[in-house]
């Protein structure tokens, strides 16, 4: 698989959404693995909408006859109507709804993206809610049919930076709240595919996707052009590619195991937060600031396995790092959700 050298700058959100859903011929080879209908629970979300639409540009492409059912609260204005527009079914409903959940339709598979992370210093009892009755719920609803589900980096405990990140079989002792949570998640989602006659699952432990709106180098961009200090506490981190990502959720199907098996998702390598953003600080024309020092310690996690299976993420850090910088000099919209990848006691 090739990596994309050339940053193929992106002018506007359209050009982005395209970049985010054309399928590369990994993706449509694959597809025909991924059973119908396609039941994605949370496709509102960061990622949501630009999966559920990549999935069924690869299955057009295929010739698989793949129906893809798109299921959130949909709050944001507008997304329901651009996924219809595309050829996804739409419905609305909140997990927690025991009632609503029972009426959801059958699936042949079930992709899960539902979590909740930040604002739980303010609300944890919401977000252990989102983060294990939501899964119960889910899990319930569809025992027995095979699951992809969406978990996190954040499982881990901080690593030490070199020793090549936390991997699979690697105790699950984080710090904070939703972390916690999150394993929880993590737990629920076994139980029921150890319960249910062995219904396969993958848990996909993902670690910080961007995209040119959201993800670790737009906030440090974000810092770099308006100035503000960046903190090099936690001087470490790993990212992917969105599309990269979502490309590689839905070749996972095949991964999925009973009892449920994890697998990191995110970049083979590390990165820098300094060697970043002095790169990002190059490209925008402007000297980051940096704050405190770096620790001994970082979230890093280590994707070799995953990698193993579908190979390393087509999109490299330059091309990254040289899109994004092109987006925030010309003032491209962002969603305003920084990562908060400077923290490290677990506090969102």
């Amino acid at each position: 698989m090739g990596v994309r050298t050339n940053p193929e700058f992106i002018e506007s959100e359209e050009a982005l959404e395209e970049v985010l859903t054309h399928p590369r011929r990994e993706l449509i080879e694959a597809i025909a693995e991924v059973r119908s209908p396609l039941v994605i629970l949370g496709a509102g979300g960061k990622m949501g909408p630009s999966l559920a639409v990549l999935a069924k540009r690869a299955a057009q492409e295929a010739g698989h006859q793949l129906d893809i059912i798109a299921v959130s609260r949909f709050r944001a204005g507008g997304q329901r109507e651009w996924l219809e527009q595309r050829g996804i079914r739409t419905l609305s409903a909140d997990l927690l709804d025991r009632a609503r959940v029972e009426e959801l339709p059958e699936a042949g598979d079930v992709l899960y993206l539902v979590g909740l992370k930040f604002g739980t210093q303010e609300n944890p009892s919401l977000t252990w809610a989102i983060n294990t009755v939501a899964p119960h719920h889910a899990a319930e609803r569809y025992r027995g049919r095979r699951m992809v589900a969406l978990s996190t980096g954040n499982v881990y405990p901080l690593t030490e930076v070199g020793a090549g990140g936390s991997v699979e079989d690697d105790a699950l002792t984080p710090v904070g709240e939703y972390a916690n949570a999150v394993v929880a998640r993590e737990r629920i989602f076994d139980y029921f595919s150890r319960e249910s006659g062995g219904a396969p699952v993958a848990l996909l432990r993902l670690n910080y996707a961007t995209d040119l709106r959201y993800g670790v180098p737009v906030d440090l961009a974000r810092k770099i052009w308006t100035g503000v200090p960046i903190d090099l506490s936690n001087g470490s981190f790993n990212c992917i590619w969105q599309g990269d990502a979502n490309e590689m959720i839905l070749r996972a199907f095949p991964l999925a195991a009973s009892p449920a098996r994890a697998w990191n998702l995110t970049s083979p390598q590390a990165y820098r937060i300094r060697e970043v953003a002095e790169e990002l600080g190059s490209l925008l024309g402007r000297e980051p600031i940096f704050t405190g020092s770096e620790s001994d310690t970082a979230l890093l996690s280590n994707a070799g396995a995953l990698c193993a299976e579908l190979g390393e993420p087509p999109t490299d850090l330059p091309c990254i790092l040289a899109r994004t910088a092109h987006w925030v000099k010309k003032g491209g919209r962002e969603l305003g959700k920084p990562t908060h990848f400077e923290v490290r006691d677990g506090s969102y």
